[in-house]
């Protein structure tokens, strides 16, 4: 595939009101991680940019909002669609300018979809109620109705299902979006907002700055009373800054926040699939991402035994360029990853640790690091506190149910976490134990379009996904009308 071509096709300029127009800011550069070389140049949204974005939200939202639901589903549904066709263009792109494997570019166009099907669906079937009131004077009418203008902030690590996770549902409702993806991974969700322009989204229901001044551009936005809903996906420091500015016009806010994963092998786990489901949870898209597994807490009975498969395992992976053949390890997304990477291996083997495996920087251009394992990590290693966002696999033993759960439970974060178990009732105990929003039980890979996807503690609020994710988008009214009988 022509790589230059599908850059060339790409848009370079903002979205707004159906328009792509320059950035104030002037221009700035998106650049191959594995390489180091500029992609293209984009332009750089001022602040200004991001009101006149607002104002082309605020402006459709009327007639958004009064657009039946099917018609809502079939611009959905035609996206998925072409979708399909374009496929290829976007799993290269999403190879390009973040750098995970072309295979896993192209399971994430798979994902990434199914938000847009999953919605075009659920568009028609937004419901309410009536019935009676207990006194039987009246009669109660529930129903629903977008929240209005939206203000979607997603992140670099996965640049399509992340934008489609919140556009779908946000349009399905009835509501219009202002998007700013991250300033590392801009360049998906622009030609995906060319591709629903193709589908026939209307002009100002979808509008896209990108820039360089992230925190400039959005406080303005988030600051306007006519925005109504705030979602973010991205750290929990981020989060917490913008829950604040959040809080001055009490919107409606959705926080997918950071994590830290556990992964508990028991004793009587089937080890083989045990360790298919680390090399998912732990390595898919590099590590780097939120549902990582960040810590492999197992039993000192099969400790060695699993640290010795998912070393074997491990070594078989192929670091390099992810559009390269047979590559299953791409580059980390800049030099700030891989030096926290390397800081926290540092750090664990000052404490006792032991590498198995990798623990450094691959040399040669691009941010590569080595798949790593890391064992008998010892309790208060940084590794063990931080969330990783990289291929390192860390290794800590307990010796019961009750240790497991206390160790699994230490952190402020609970998005997701992962047990493997034979045992059916400890595995029921643990879907009540563990402190996490989702699990996945005997599973290395928990996410889905239909399933509601979040966390609980310092890992957010709010759910995307599932019959839950729409939920979001839209505000509860209630009506009470007098009883028509008279009564």
């Amino acid at each position: 595939m022509d790589e230059k071509a599908l850059l060339d096709r790409v848009p370079d300029g903002l979205y707004i009101g159906g328009e792509w127009t320059a950035g104030s800011a002037g221009t700035f550069p998106v650049y191959d991680p594995a390489t180091g070389d500029t992609l293209k140049r984009i332009a750089d949204a001022s602040p200004e940019d991001g009101i006149r974005a607002l104002d082309a939200a605020v402006a459709a939202a009327d007639d958004w909002a009064a657009t039946p639901p099917r018609a809502r589903g079939e611009i959905l549904r035609r996206a998925f669609d072409l979708l399909q066709e374009r496929r290829d263009d976007f799993a290269l792109l999403m190879t390009l300018e973040m750098g995970k494997p072309l295979a896993e570019a192209s399971g994430e166009v798979t994902y990434g979809g199914e938000f847009l099907r999953w919605f075009s669906e659920e568009a028609v079937r937004i419901t309410g109620r009536y019935g009676s009131n207990p006194e039987g004077t009246g009669r109660m009418i529930v129903s629903q109705h977008p929240v209005g203008p939206c203000f979607l902030i997603t992140p670099w690590n996965f640049p399509l299902a992340m934008a489609t996770r919140k556009i779908a549902p946000a349009l399905a409702a009835g509501c219009t979006v202002v998007i700013k993806p991250a300033e590392l991974t801009p360049l998906t969700t622009l030609y995906f907002a060319r591709l629903l322009e193709d589908a026939g989204l209307p002009a100002g229901v979808l509008n896209v700055v990108t820039t360089t001044t992230s925190g400039k551009v959005s406080a303005p936005i988030i600051a306007d009373p006519r925005l109504r809903k705030l979602s973010f996906t991205g750290s929990t420091e981020v989060g917490r800054t913008l829950l604040k500015q959040a809080s001055q016009n009490v919107l409606r806010t959705s926080m997918e926040l950071g994590g830290n994963a556990p992964f508990v092998v028991f004793d009587d786990a089937d080890l083989d699939k045990a360790v298919d489901g680390a090399m998912l949870a732990k390595f898919r898209n590099i590590g780097e991402a939120c549902t990582a597994a960040n810590r492999f807490i197992v039993h000192e009975a099969v400790a060695d035994e699993f640290a010795r498969r998912v070393t074997e395992r491990v070594n078989g992976l192929k670091v390099g360029r992810g559009t390269d053949d047979g590559v299953t390890i791409g580059p980390l997304i800049n030099e700030d990853a891989v030096r926290k990477a390397s800081e926290l291996v540092e750090d664990a083997v000052r404490r006792g640790a032991a590498v198995l495996t990798g623990g450094s920087r691959v040399g040669g251009t691009g941010t590569f690091f080595a798949p790593t394992v890391v064992a008998d990590v010892a309790a208060g290693s940084e590794i063990l506190r931080q969330e990783i966002f990289g291929p390192v696999l860390s290794i800590v033993r307990f010796s019961d149910e009750d240790e497991a759960v206390r160790i699994a439970n230490d952190t402020e974060y609970g998005l997701v976490s992962y047990v493997f178990t034979r045992d059916l009732a400890r595995g029921q105990r643990m879907i009540e134990r563990l402190e996490t929003g989702m699990m996945g039980l005997n599973v290395g890979v928990v996410s889905n379009a239909a399933a509601p996807f979040g966390g609980v503690k310092q890992s957010g609020l709010g759910r995307e996904g599932g019959f839950e994710g729409i939920r979001e988008y839209l505000n509860t009214k209630y009506t009470l009308t007098p009883n028509p009988f008279g009564a």
